[in-house]
C-alpha cells in the first residue's frame, strides 16, 4: 500500500498560541502539554481511521462545546484530503459530534498561515458527561482520494483555516 501522508508536529512556539487561546492556561503548561502530544497512528493493521490523542483530561457536560488544539498538521499529497471524525463509540454512547460534522483537512492546509495546526472542536450531544482521559482516542482522520470536475479552474491558494477558502 503506497503511503500518501506524514503527520507533524507543529512548531512549539504556534501550539502553545493556539493552545493558549483555545484552552487558557499559562505558557509553562502549554509547553507541558506539547511535549506530552501523542502522533495520531492506527489502532491495528486493519483500522482506517488514525487516532488522534486527548493531551488532557477533559470533560463535556450535555451540550458542552470544546476546542482541542491537537499540535499536528499532515502534509497530504495532491488529489487526497483528511476527513476527521468522532470515535465511533464515542458518537455513539455519548452523540459526541464534531461542530463542522465531519471535518476536511486539504492537502494545502499544510502551508496555511497558522502551521495547518489541526483543530478539532466537538460538542457533547447527549444527555449524559463526557470524559475523556489524556491519552485516549477521541477522534479519527481517515485519508480519502477526491476527484476533479471537468473545467475545474481553482487558482486560489490557502492562508487560513475555517472558512478561509470563501470564494
Amino acid at each position: 500500500m503506497n503511503t500518501i501522508a506524514k503527520f507533524e508536529l507543529v512548531s512549539e512556539l504556534q501550539f502553545s498560541a493556539d493552545w493558549l487561546d483555545k484552552i487558557g492556561g499559562n505558557a509553562a503548561a502549554a509547553k507541558a502539554v506539547y511535549a506530552s502530544l501523542r502522533m495520531p497512528c492506527r489502532a491495528t493493521a486493519g483500522s482506517a481511521g488514525y487516532d488522534f490523542f486527548a493531551p488532557i483530561d477533559f470533560t463535556l457536560q450535555p451540550g458542552g462545546t470544546l476546542r482541542i488544539p491537537t499540535g499536528f498538521r499532515v502534509k497530504i499529497q495532491a488529489g487526497w484530503l483528511l476527513a476527521i471524525f468522532p470515535r465511533s463509540g464515542l458518537g455513539f454512547r455519548y452523540r459526541l459530534q464534531l461542530d463542522n460534522t465531519v471535518g476536511i483537512i486539504d492537502s494545502d492546509y499544510y502551508s496555511a498561515d497558522n502551521e495547518g495546526h489541526i483543530m478539532i472542536q466537538m460538542t457533547n450531544a447527549g444527555e449524559k458527561p463526557l470524559t475523556v482521559k489524556a491519552g485516549a482516542g477521541f477522534a479519527q482522520g481517515i485519508f480519502l482520494p477526491f476527484g476533479l470536475a471537468e473545467g475545474d479552474e481553482a487558482a486560489g491558494s490557502r492562508h487560513g483555516g475555517f472558512g478561509s477558502t470563501d470564494v
